[in-house]
């Protein structure tokens, strides 16, 4: 989708899924606005596109909350769900932003804060070209509809923070390396992977 057309509606709440549907697992992230998109939320913008880039700011105006969704290989099953806040990182300048990135951007352009921003990370597990969806993590994606679906029932701010707190205590690092051995880090994009 890219860009929101200039004729779109500007809804409060942008849902914004990011990844390539040619890659397997990356294709997280669309498939959920896919889904957003069928369910006709009333007060939602839902845009994709196969990476985060400056001009994407221009998305964010206008909006009280934004929720950012994509496909990592590092968190843990079946997704980590955190709030998101202003960082130049390495993505800067790069062809791909990171949302904390993108929200910094924000802040240049405008001049004043970002709205509200999260991060639902979904995890995956073959990012392969041309390889469909794996079965694991259509089952994340499953649990992640499920998730959406609780955060759009009451859209206070407290129902998501307590969302926000069950995510913490479920998915913070010491937990999952001591329950699962597994290594949680920072969002990982497949751009990023390939880079290494």
């Amino acid at each position: 989708m890219g860009t929101l057309n200039a004729l779109d509606k500007i809804s409060p709440i942008l849902l914004f899924g990011y990844g390539n549907p040619s890659r397997g697992d990356d294709a997280l992230g669309p498939l959920l606005i896919e889904h957003m998109e069928q369910a006709a939320l009333p007060h939602v913008n839902c845009l994709t596109d196969m990476q985060l880039q400056v001009e994407h700011v221009m998305d964010l105006e206008g909006r009280t909350r934004i929720l950012f969704i994509d496909a990592d290989v590092s968190c843990c099953a079946p997704y980590v769900l955190s709030p998101l806040q202003p960082e130049h990182d390495g993505s800067y300048t790069s062809h791909a932003m990171s949302p904390a990135a993108l929200i910094h951007a924000y802040t240049k352009v405008y001049g004043v804060s970002a709205p509200p921003a999260y991060l639902l990370r979904i995890r995956g597990y073959d990012f392969a070209l041309g390889q469909p969806v794996s079965a694991q993590a259509l089952e994340n994606l499953s649990q992640a509809t499920l998730l959406i679906n609780n955060l759009f029932s009451d859209l206070s701010e407290k129902n998501w923070q307590q969302h926000l707190s069950l995510t913490r205590q479920t998915h913070s690092a010491q937990a999952y390396q001591t329950a699962n051995n597994c290594n949680y880090t920072l969002p990982t994009s497949i751009e990023k992977i390939e880079a290494k």
